[in-house]
């Protein structure tokens, strides 16, 4: 017997990559040695002290019972006292701050709080797949916003047409971005918050990259703009900070309004975050910044090499200013999945298509540098000998 998939399954885009994994397996079944540059996970491990403070909380029982729907006090005082720290906005930690299962999860449900079937949400294109999905999911419709190099990978809200722009609820943005890497300016972030104001939507930022930045030059939060504390909601992320995607901690800032709209749809399909973890994330975020600038630093010196590597062997590639991504345009007249493809077969490294982030990432692939210095310029030098 077989049961037939809900319309908002069966009607979601097909995994690209469900072939390209295949044919991964099949080359490591030969034992061929692949580098992996395609998933955006560090390969290095959480920073000791914040394992250690794991290691103090789980042992105290009475973190075993259920923990708070919308976090622990002193986790949500820890966000904002993080956020008013690094981007001088002040959110009250009753109110406007609530602890997430990773930002993946809390950007997923706030459509369900804000979208109704037939509204629409304006989605970057590229941009992370989650948008689309759970956009889709409250039976909404997505509309893209192009993100095109020559405008630095932002969206113009002067092409939005009128209609569309009337009925839009939800303004998605992701800054730094995954996957181009491209950085947001404080004037466009102006520029969102009038759109957003005078169209009466709000605004998501997914700011999961903003503290892996290059340079000395830190990417600015929205809240560093006039009037973005009444239209927007930022997420944040642990994980990619601190080394920490397996532990599913963040949180979100921003409206009172957008924050209890998330906590009622949250109270309702999950149980919040695991206290113990919570303490952990409360450690990250009180001995930031010695950490976080050795992570920096880290990605950075990978940055300067790879880079360099890429562009001997013919490569057309820009610098990154953030994020641990390069977003690069294929070399070849192939497709991207194409050329993905070819380049597993050919060279044994694992790269990421563009199109599998919209259709306007056609024509680009997407590196990581979540691998150490000698193993990203390895895997250049094999891509240039196929190249």
């Amino acid at each position: 017997m077989t049961f037939p998939l809900a319309d908002r399954v069966r009607d979601l885009p097909p995994y690209l990559f469900a072939d390209l994994d295949k044919k991964k397996a099949a080359l490591q079944a030969k034992g061929i040695n692949l580098i992996s540059l395609s998933i955006g996970d560090p390969d290095q491990p959480t920073p000791a002290p914040i394992v250690e403070a794991m290691g103090t909380a789980i042992r105290r029982p009475a973190y075993h019972q259920y923990p708070s729907y919308i976090g622990a006090h002193a986790f949500r005082q820890a966000a904002c006292d993080w956020i008013e720290r690094h981007y001088r906005a002040a959110f009250s930690p009753e109110e406007e701050c609530i602890a997430l299962i990773g930002s993946k999860e809390g950007i997923a449900h706030f459509p369900l709080a804000f979208l109704n079937p037939g509204d629409i949400a304006l989605l970057p294109d590229p941009g992370y797949p989650v948008y689309n999905t759970s956009t889709q999911f409250c039976g909404a419709v997505p509309y893209y916003l192009p993100l095109r190099a020559e405008h630095g990978f932002l969206p113009s809200f002067r092409e939005i047409p009128a209609d569309i722009a009337a009925r839009a609820r939800i303004l998605f943005l992701n800054y730094p971005n995954n996957p181009t890497a491209a950085c947001a300016t404080r004037t466009f972030f102006a520029e969102a918050v009038a759109f957003a104001r005078a169209h009466r939507l709000c605004i998501v930022h997914d700011a999961a990259y903003m503290e892996i930045f290059f340079d000395n030059e830190r990417p600015p939060s929205i809240f560093e703009v006039e009037g973005a504390r009444d239209v927007a909601i930022e997420f944040h992320s642990l994980s990619k900070t601190f080394n920490m995607t397996g532990w599913r901690i963040g949180f979100a800032v921003g409206h009172q309004s957008l924050v209890s709209g998330l906590a009622k749809i949250k109270t309702n399909v999950d149980s919040g975050v695991f206290t113990a973890v919570q303490d952990a994330g409360v450690t990250a975020l009180t001995i930031a910044a010695p950490t976080v600038e050795s992570i920096r630093a880290s990605y950075q010196h990978r940055r300067d090499r790879f880079v360099d590597r890429l562009r001997k062997g013919g490569w057309d590639v820009a610098v990154p200013k953030a994020t641990f991504y390069l977003w690069t345009r294929v070399p070849t007249s192939e497709s991207s999945t194409t050329f993905v493809t070819r380049i597993m077969e050919q060279a044994g490294v694992i790269l990421t298509p563009g199109v599998g982030f919209g259709a306007h990432g056609e024509g680009y692939v997407r590196f990581t540098l979540t691998a150490d210095a000698d193993r990203l310029e390895e895997a250049a030098d094999r891509i240039a000998r196929v190249l």
